[in-house]
């Protein structure tokens, strides 16, 4: 499995996200056709409350600082609970 890829899956990342930051909602995205090397994510959690986006990115980083190192890259959207419903609303 790990020939020409990351190791990286978007399960593990997902996975990650939901018990280290208690994540409500979880949609990531390989952009690198299946070898784990870029993924973009939208990650809601009630612990981006009162957080700035470079403190919610960084969060994100520290919970998954393993895989990010060994990926090329890696995009988070983050959001409260309470900015991901609005988002939806205007969808």
């Amino acid at each position: 499995m790990a020939d020409a890829t990351s190791g990286v899956t978007a399960d593990l990342l997902r996975m990650k996200l939901i018990e280290q930051l208690q994540a409500q909602y979880v949609e990531i995205e390989d952009l690198s056709g299946g070898c784990g090397q870029a993924f973009q994510a939208v990650i809601v959690s009630p612990q981006f409350e009162s957080k700035t986006m470079l403190a919610r990115h960084r969060l994100v980083n520290s919970v998954l600082k393993t895989e990010i190192a060994a990926i090329h890259a890696w995009t988070p959207k983050c959001y409260t609970p309470e900015q991901w419903q609005k988002a939806q609303g205007s969808a």
